[in-house]
Parts: C-alpha cells; structure tokens; sequence
C-alpha cells in the first residue's frame, strides 16, 4: 500500500517542482525587422506526401536483405564452431599436458 501511494505522489511531487521553475526573458526578443516581414508562404500538401510514400520500405525486398545476412551469419558462426586446431596440434598437446 505504501508503494502505491508512492507510485501516486511521486507525478504529484514533479508537477509541483516544475511550478516553481524561471521562465526564460522572451521580451523584446522580436526585433522590429522581424515583426513587419511577410507570413512565410504556404506551400501545397500532396508533393510532400507523394516523396514521403515514394521513400517507403519494401517489405519484401528487406525482409530478402535480411534472409540472406542471416545466412551469412550462420555459415560464419559454423566455421567459428569448428576445431582451431589441426590433429597433429592435438596430439603435441596432449603430449604436453602429460
């Protein structure tokens, strides 16, 4: 229970400190250049959309990339699985640790 009213109080807790922070002097920032210049015009919607669907991913073409990167990955780890050492090595090695 005492977790819970934790949990609670603590969003409460941060509302009331960020009450209590300076904002930042935005007076006079407008200089007077500023203030007579034109509204930015406005420019139509549907080119901006035609180049963001233009700029989709293929599903199928990635999920291919990555198919074959999987493969790759799992034919390195198989050579990565396999002995380092030749049968002679072994065999002086053992010889060693006798």
């Amino acid at each position: 229970m005492k977790f819970r009213t934790a949990l609670c109080t603590l969003p409460l807790a941060l509302l009331a400190l960020s009450a209590c922070t300076q904002f930042p002097a935005l007076d006079r920032t407008l200089t007077p250049q500023l203030e007579n210049s034109d509204y930015p015009t406005l420019q139509p919607i549907d080119p901006l959309l035609a180049s963001a669907h233009a700029g989709r991913v293929d599903p199928v073409q990635t999920e291919n990339v990555l198919n074959a990167r999987i493969a790759r990955l799992r034919a390195r780890a198989a050579r990565l699985r396999g002995s380092v050492l030749s049968g002679r090595e072994k065999q002086r090695l053992a010889q060693g640790l006798r």
